[in-house]
């Protein structure tokens, strides 16, 4: 007898906390085989194809694509043991209460499931059932085909109008009682952190996700809701300025989610908890674009320019290291890290994306352009992973590409300083004493004042300047 197991959406990892049904690669009726991609979704991060634990007939999908769903919330559901043949009869039953499937797959204990899965989903059943409030719905359908028994059927029949009112009833003050039994259910640690640094007791929120529990998009509500009634007067004049907004000609509404949204998400952030500041300098790169052309001109992997910037960017960190920081606020600590783990901007047809190269400081300028290409490439075809664009602690942005010469950098939250690198063009410039066209690039370094003050920033940028003008020394190690 086939049993029917429910697939949830898994933990993606780094905190991401929903996705994005992008493609469904399955349909109902189709037979799956363990480990087997079934959907394909777009998180904050990156587009991945997500595999099922599980092999047998779908019998069900839960959200069409461009849906948003978070994590936990159920993908499909498998009858695992049903033939092929099976998949048509099935289907009905799929459309059985969610709450039945996962205790069919709770109650579960079978040998098919993957080694091989994500983040965050167990390779076994769960290690203990979980509490689940069923839907009224079922528990009224079910005494219907028991009504031709006889007088049975009017026992149930009676109470059936008060039925929904009993658990109408708790409904309200839920979460007080929940508070009251254990902690309050939340979808991640970053969005308590942000009920409790803006002051806001989640027990007085209501969860919008599965079995009540509290998504961001639920404590940000609440946190709308808190403040808008502090000034009763002024709204409404904005209330009449909102509708001319919308109704203005050709005005077009683009929703901030996806990899937009966390751009938004993150950028915001940063904004708001970084106290950041930027000092630039102009540096003649004569003598690094010699470097770089004899380097080529010998023979071997052509080495990038951003690679031999990166070098410079990792020499100097090991000098100046309150760059390569973070800052815990919680603990009101600054944390030096000991690996530098570099970001660069890429730009991709899906948005701004910064990948990392992890270990930069380890790696040889030939490493570093063979690991900037190889993720440049991932990042234009949209296949980088979560830990491709996480764990970077210092960003390299190169946006001399653009043909730009100079820019104020917002630091790559949470991470403390960012330099950014424009456009090498000739310029006058007084080179040994004589006016000379030189190559010339204009630096700017965007760091966090808690982390350092701007002594230490200026020397950091200067020692910068001074590698990419002078680079003989660096060449030694690259």
């Amino acid at each position: 007898m086939a049993q029917v197991l429910e697939f949830k959406l898994p933990d993606l990892g780094e905190g991401l906390t929903e996705a994005e049904i992008v493609r469904w690669l399955v349909a109902v009726g189709d037979v799956v085989a363990i480990d087997q991609p079934v959907v394909e979704v777009e998180t904050a991060k990156a587009m991945v194809e997500v595999p099922c634990p599980y092999g047998g007939v779908v019998t069900a999908r839960f959200g069409e694509e461009g849906t948003e769903l978070p994590v936990g919330a159920p993908l499909l559901t498998v009858a695992v043991g049903a033939s092929a043949d099976a998949g048509a009869a099935t289907a009905v039953p799929a459309t059985a209460p969610a709450a039945e499937a996962a205790d069919a797959a709770d109650a579960a204990v079978s040998s098919e499931y993957s080694g091989n899965v994500l983040v965050g989903y167990g390779t076994a059943g769960p290690a203990a059932r979980r509490r689940r409030i069923r839907p009224q719905t079922p528990a009224v359908a079910h005494p219907t085909p028991h009504a031709t028994a006889g007088p049975t059927a009017a026992v149930p029949t009676a109470p059936a109008p008060a039925a929904p009112a009993v658990p109408a009833a708790p409904t309200a003050p839920a979460p007080a009682d929940t508070a009251a039994a254990g902690p309050v259910p939340v979808i991640s640690p970053l969005v308590r952190k942000l009920a409790r640094d803006r002051g806001l007791d989640l027990r007085e929120v209501r969860g919008s996700g599965p079995e009540g529990l509290i998504l961001r998009a639920d404590v940000e509500r609440a946190l709308t809701a808190r403040e808008t009634p502090a000034a009763p007067v002024a709204q409404a004049a904005p209330a009449v300025a909102a509708p001319a907004v919308a109704a203005a000609p050709g005005a077009e509404r683009i929703p901030l989610r996806g990899l937009r949204g966390a751009v938004a998400d993150k950028l915001s952030r940063s904004r708001t908890e970084i106290p950041d500041a930027t000092c630039w300098v102009d540096a003649d790169a004569t003598e690094l674009m010699a470097a770089r052309a004899a380097m080529n001109a010998a023979g071997g992997p052509k080495i990038s320019l951003l690679a031999l910037l990166a070098r410079i960017c990792v020499h100097a960190l090991g000098r100046f290291p309150e760059l390569n920081s973070t800052v815990d606020t919680a603990a009101r600590e600054i944390v030096r890290l000991p690996q530098v783990h570099l970001g660069f901007a890429a730009q991709t047809p899906r948005g701004l994306v910064v990948p990392v190269v992890r270990d930069a400081g380890t790696r040889t300028a030939e490493s570093l352009t063979e690991e900037f290409a190889r993720l440049t490439e991932t990042a234009r075809q949209g296949t980088l992973t979560p830990a491709d664009l996480t764990g970077g602690t210092f960003t390299l942005n190169n946006y001399g590409v653009f043909g730009v010469d100079g820019s104020t950098p917002i630091v790559n939250h949470p991470e403390a300083a960012m330099l950014g690198v424009g456009r090498i063009i000739p310029k006058p410039w007084v080179h040994q004493g004589e006016l000379a066209v030189r190559q010339v690039v204009q630096l700017s370094l965007t760091f966090d004042h808690r982390v350092c003050d701007g002594g230490t920033a200026g020397g950091f940028l200067r020692y910068v300047a001074d590698c990419v003008e002078q680079p003989a020394v660096l060449l030694r190690t690259v």
